[in-house]
């Protein structure tokens, strides 16, 4: 399979029916059409999509997504998520089509707090298992598959969920060994995980690799729900303890981690140093920023104001004012009239004066509707200021004529520009 089809989100053959509704089909299988990631309340924050939601709420998507058998990939950030986002594309990838991305590291949740995201809870791979092993939510104990671990690790802890868990049980296990992503991903591999039936897959590599995998074989996997759960296999085996609820909440389950795995130390200097650096160069001023652009909205009553225009080709949607959660409703409202067009979409952010997260979060989520469909999205004209907004946030690739991260050549000669004087179709204050 080639690199760019590791990077391109399922594409769905549409198919009319008789009585007017719409199914979906994924190579040849029937599947329920795609879910409206433009009403996933996710925010955007350093370069993360990032959900602001709980344990609860999180239980119950995932439960959802077994439910109506939905594909459903999860991702739980931290800082050592953030510092690989950063620096390699493909890892970045991973988290941008995830379906729920809810805050692991509690450095992420301080920095997103500083910015106005409304985190109430941190929850980790470790609580959402735990709270799926001891509680029997569904009519049935949800089946997992447990890919990854040391030796027999996996065999151990799924004989023990077997034994002693209501809400878990395990069919199957599978150690791929240490190999590369490609040599995990044989035909046998997969065709074993599939025929498994399970529910959720519960995946125990390193991060990078882990997210790796599950971007390589995001198409070719037929479980439900799948998830990085890192540590969560060795916590359940008993390996290593995890930290006491009170560093936890503190912020310092890393010190514990380092005495529990004391080679860990180097992969937290380093990954704190580049948080330092991105709290400074990024957080901080964007935090600042956003302040003291508030404080003048403020007084000046500012607001939003959002075109469309449109040609044979592709649809602008022109914002002008501030591109804030207050006037999301209306970015909503404007991006699905968009996307209903069925036509590219261009973004004139050159009268923009503000991105907060929740806006720069629906960015991503058009983005992902679009990608669906085997388009991208384009931010066109942005000005000095809007660059360095960007840049602060950590969305850069937004701007760049790249389809994450991977080059498109001729991208822009494909998609005309459509000039200010093209006739207004919608507007909207």
């Amino acid at each position: 399979m080639a690199v760019t089809d590791y990077l391109r989100i399922r594409e769905f053959e549409r198919v009319l029916m008789q009585d007017g509704s719409q199914t979906y089909s994924v190579a040849g299988v029937e599947a329920p059409p795609p879910r409206d990631e433009l009403s996933r309340q996710v925010f955007g924050v350093l370069g993360l999509p990032i959900d602001a939601i709980g344990l609860e709420p999180s239980l119950k998507a995932l439960e959802a997504a077994i439910d109506k058998k939905e594909v459903f990939l999860l991702s739980t950030p931290n800082v050592n998520f953030l510092i690989s986002s950063r620096v390699e594309r493909r890892f970045r990838e991973s988290l941008l089509i995830s379906d729920l991305c809810i805050v692991d590291g509690m450095p992420i949740a301080w920095i997103a707090r500083l910015l106005g995201v409304p985190i109430k809870e941190r929850v980790t791979g470790a609580d959402l298992f735990d709270a799926l092993k001891l509680d029997n939510r569904f009519d049935r104990p949800f089946r997992v598959f447990l890919f990854g671990g040391a030796d027999d690790v996996a065999a151990t802890v799924g004989k023990t969920l077997n034994a002693q868990s209501r809400g878990l049980r395990c069919v199957g296990t599978l150690n791929p060994g240490v190999g590369t992503v490609d040599e995990m991903s044989s035909e046998r591999i997969i065709e074993a995980i599939n025929a498994s039936g399970a529910d959720i897959l519960a995946v125990f590599l390193s991060a990078k690799k882990a997210q790796s995998w599950l971007l390589q074989n995001h198409d070719r996997l037929r479980i439900p729900v799948r998830a990085q759960f890192g540590a969560t296999i060795n916590f359940e085996a008993g390996i290593i303890n995890r930290a006491p609820l009170i560093l936890r909440s503190a912020g310092l389950e890393w010190l514990w981690r380092v005495k529990e795995e004391p080679y860990l130390w180097r992969r937290y200097w380093a990954d704190g140093k580049s948080l330092l650096r991105l709290l400074l160069t990024g957080a901080l001023p964007l935090a600042v920023d956003s302040l003291w652009t508030r404080l003048r909205s403020t007084r000046t009553g500012e607001r939003i104001r959002i075109e469309l225009r449109e040609d044979d080709d592709t649809v602008v949607v022109h914002f002008s004012g501030l591109a804030i959660a207050a006037h999301i409703d209306k970015a909503i409202s404007a991006f699905r009239e968009a996307l209903g067009r069925e036509k590219a979409i261009d973004v004139d952010v050159s009268s923009i004066r503000m991105l907060d997260p929740r806006f720069f979060g629906l960015l991503l989520m058009v983005r992902k509707q679009l990608r669906r469909r085997g388009q991208d999205l384009r931010l066109i004209r942005p000005s000095p200021a809007i660059i360095r907004a960007f840049r602060w946030n950590g969305f850069e690739f937004l701007l760049s004529n790249e389809i994450g991260g991977m080059e498109d050549p001729g991208r822009t000669a494909k998609r005309p520009r459509i000039e200010p004087s093209t006739p207004c179709i919608v507007e909207r204050d």
